[in-house]
């Protein structure tokens, strides 16, 4: 009895809401894809005129960056037992970052997809949910923390403005209510909720979901502040891309300018509704760059590499991922799973 309740609770999230939730995901990178397509018509001419070197250096950060993701939810899954190569959960990270930028939501769009695609590797759903808390945690930790960085270093050059100031302490509001309601919701298991939120059915699964995670792994102190480390890992191979972006078109910039901007640009896209952050990440990053003595051309041209190389470049597999995803149904992986012996996994690549 208690398995198959457990089988239901795995698939009922699953369901027409998630297929729904997909498709707005599709549509919305296609209609940015449309919109900026002239970004990737500039493609060509802007490798045509940048330095080799540091291009290939821009591209080796990035790929840094889904390595460090899928890193985190690998230390969680090993501190549970359920291990899996990173090289499975890779194409995860590049899905759910996908995910992120067509969706905002305060960078909770690729949530929705992390637990279901851990499940299809065979972790167990409460594992799954854990790496989910863990990393969404270690995301905000170091994104807060990269956010007052910022605004540090910007006082101490005499640059920090009362807007900065603002949009900085708006984000770490927001910061703290996302993992926190996350939390509030898991400690309260599996206890009702109000007449008014039973009716909500996302809201009331989410509730089942988030309960299921396991409170050793939640409370893990060295595994959250592991998984920061990754998680800070990513946001700097991403200010490091910038720079190297700069450096590529002639516009040579440190590494401060370059992660003042980056910060910037992405608490912007964090806190705004806009799908992929288009044209919010482009402006606050060159304005940005252009505030801190970087000429125009120059922080906008790197910008527009940043966004190429980041975006529209994994735009493709990112959305063939995303429909390998949407084409799959709950009661295609119901019967997999009776069927599967226990040692068989699935192929990453069908991920």
């Amino acid at each position: 009895m208690s398995s198959k309740a457990d089988e239901a609770t795995a698939t009922k999230p699953s369901g027409a809401w998630r297929s729904w939730f997909l498709g707005i995901i599709l549509v919305a990178a296609l209609v940015g894809a449309v919109l900026h397509f002239g970004e990737i018509e500039n493609f060509g001419r802007l490798v045509a005129r940048a330095n080799l070197f540091w291009l290939a250096l821009a591209v080796l950060f990035q790929l840094s960056t889904y390595a460090s993701v899928a890193a985190g939810w690998a230390a969680v899954l090993r501190s549970a037992g359920a291990s899996r190569p990173l090289s499975w959960l890779m194409p995860i990270a590049l899905t759910k970052l996908f995910a992120d930028q067509a969706v905002p939501s305060a960078g909770m769009g690729g949530n929705v997809l992390l637990v279901d695609q851990l499940v299809r590797l065979r972790v167990p759903r409460g594992t799954a949910v854990a790496a989910l808390l863990v990393s969404m945690t270690g995301y905000y930790a170091a994104f807060a923390f990269f956010a007052v960085a910022m605004l540090v270093l910007l006082w101490l050059h005499d640059k920090a403005t009362p807007l900065m100031a603002g949009m900085v302490t708006t984000f770490l509001l927001v910061a703290l209510a996302i993992p926190s309601l996350a939390l509030w919701l898991r400690h309260r298991g599996s206890q009702p909720l109000s007449p008014r939120l039973e009716r909500v059915g996302v809201v009331r699964n989410l509730l089942e979901i988030v309960g299921q995670a396991p409170a050793h792994l939640i409370g893990d102190r060295p595994l959250l502040l592991r998984v920061t480390g990754f998680n800070a890992l990513v946001f700097l191979a991403d200010a490091a891309t910038l720079w190297a972006c700069l450096d590529a078109l002639g516009g040579p910039a440190g590494f401060g300018t370059a992660f003042i901007a980056l910060i910037m640009a992405s608490i912007v896209v964090t806190l705004g509704p806009i799908p992929l952050g288009l044209g919010s990440f482009e402006a606050t990053s060159t304005a940005t760059l252009g505030f801190l003595g970087v000429p125009i051309e120059n922080a906008f041209a790197a910008t527009m590499l940043l966004r190429i190389l980041t975006l529209w470049l994994p735009l493709l597999p990112g959305l063939m991922m995303m429909r390998s995803v949407l084409r799959r149904r709950p009661h295609r992986s119901r019967r997999s799973s009776r069927t599967s012996p226990p040692g068989n996994l699935p192929d990453s690549r069908k991920v």
